[in-house]
């Protein structure tokens, strides 16, 4: 039952990655996409090295109209305007990906 609960609520979990040279906004436009497509952020993480910016976030999709291909043409699009790579993928794939 509680396997059930969890992959109910990872169906709609995608992960958002952004990797590239810091700027201002980065951030700010990310989440205006996000916002403006009803996709709620549960969990951001973020760092900067130097002047390399890395940017990991859950977001849960479970409200919005918006496919996840358009998503991520959308945030492909904002990345080439700002020069940063930026990323979106189901959560289980993503801890497929990156499991141990």
């Amino acid at each position: 039952m509680l396997e059930q609960i969890k992959s109910e609520m990872s169906r709609n979990r995608i992960i958002v990655t952004v990797i590239g040279q810091d700027r201002v906004g980065i951030i700010a436009r990310v989440a205006t996409i996000l916002a403006d497509h009803q996709i709620n952020i549960l969990d951001i993480s973020q760092t900067i090295l130097q002047e390399f910016f890395a940017m990991v976030l859950i977001a849960d999709m479970e409200k919005s109209s918006l496919e996840l291909d358009s998503l991520k043409e959308k945030l492909n699009q904002l990345g080439k305007e700002m020069g940063v790579k930026i990323e979106a993928q189901h959560e289980d794939v993503f801890r497929y990906m990156h499991r141990i």
